[in-house]
């Protein structure tokens, strides 16, 4: 199905379908990884992971007040009828067209979904799913969650769960805090309603385990620097400026690779990275690194389980209470 004809289409079956781990873009034959690679960091041989953010926000913000483009605040509780257009342009024409760049070239991203957006375009989220990316969690509105009380935490967390899982059909593994800022109760909250990982990290370039409640729970670090909204949101940033940063950050993790396991990490937002010409960039981004033998465009679920699986080259961190470290772990409170 082309990006105009979902755009028409009212609504899509719930599937919940299974992944592929291995993918190899379409634009260039498949090619073996190199023998001197040190092959057992990723499945299959792979020497490098991608981990592709689609996040899913349009329709979860606030009527009125939330950030865009327009940098005067507008008068409290009117509705910003022009901010809200700017975030349904990632439901209109954001996602589904990079659905279908994703589609021509075999990639694979996992799509955080705000519970209200998802609930306001559930025929989205389906088609998400039905094109066999990962649906995650992204909190039950676009807004802050760490102020809660840990009652209401849990059941903000259970909401957008519930919201994704009424859609799609598919439970969600993996969740990400607003701006990454969850509480001290965050994830042991997410480990007792099922998660396996959460995404509100920035320290490594690769997942690492934490022990919580005496079990391993996966930490899936995130990117600012290669977030689209960190760019694009910034003057004097360029479409081609990001195209040569997102080049240079996988020559370096590719390089590493030989030696280390080396995940490379990108985030685009539906209203930013949806554009035209941005999607233009991605394509060549895509195409640049079909040059290079053995990656793995992996969802943040496979990257998970995968590091549950070998606990033997997955870090273990251990720290002091989240109240006391500063870095989110196990609470005393």
């Amino acid at each position: 199905m082309d990006r105009r004809n979902f755009i028409t289409t009212a609504s899509f079956g719930a599937s919940a379908l299974a992944i592929p781990h291995l993918v190899n873009a379409k634009a260039s034959p498949k090619k073996e990884p190199t023998t001197d690679t040190a092959n057992n960091f990723w499945p299959n041989g792979s020497r490098l992971a991608i981990s592709i953010a689609l996040q899913f926000e349009a329709g979860g913000q606030p009527i009125s007040g939330a950030a865009g483009l327009i940098p005067e605040p507008i008068k409290k509780d009117y509705p910003d009828l022009a901010t809200n257009s700017y975030f349904d342009y990632g439901v209109q024409e954001g996602i589904p067209r990079l659905l279908d760049l994703f589609d021509k070239y075999g990639v694979k991203a996992t799509s955080f979904m705000v519970g209200k957006a998802v609930d306001n375009n559930p025929e989205l989220a389906r088609e998400i799913v039905r094109r066999g990316h990962e649906p995650a969690a992204h909190g039950k509105e676009w807004a802050w969650q760490y102020h809660l009380s840990k009652d209401e935490e849990r059941e903000w967390i259970r909401s957008v769960k519930e919201s994704i899982e009424k859609a799609t059909g598919v439970t969600p593994l993996g969740y990400d805090c607003y701006w990454m800022r969850g509480s001290v109760h965050t994830l042991s909250l997410l480990q007792e309603l099922g998660f396996i990982y959460h995404n509100n990290d920035l320290s490594r370039d690769e997942p690492y385990i934490q022990q919580l409640n005496d079990k391993p729970f996966v930490t899936m670090p995130y990117t600012i620097h290669m977030n689209d909204i960190g760019s694009y949101d910034f003057s004097g940033f360029s479409p081609a400026d990001y195209e040569q940063q997102l080049k240079d950050e996988f020559d370096q993790l590719y390089e590493e690779s030989a030696t280390r396991r080396r995940m490379m990490l990108i985030s685009f937002h539906d209203r930013i990275s949806g554009h035209a010409s941005r999607v233009r960039v991605i394509e060549r981004f895509f195409k640049y690194v079909a040059q290079h033998s053995g990656v793995w465009y992996a969802t943040k679920a496979e990257l998970a389980q995968h590091a549950l699986a070998t606990p033997n080259i997955t870090p273990l961190v251990t720290r002091d209470v989240a109240e006391k470290s500063g870095l989110a772990g196990n609470t005393n409170l």
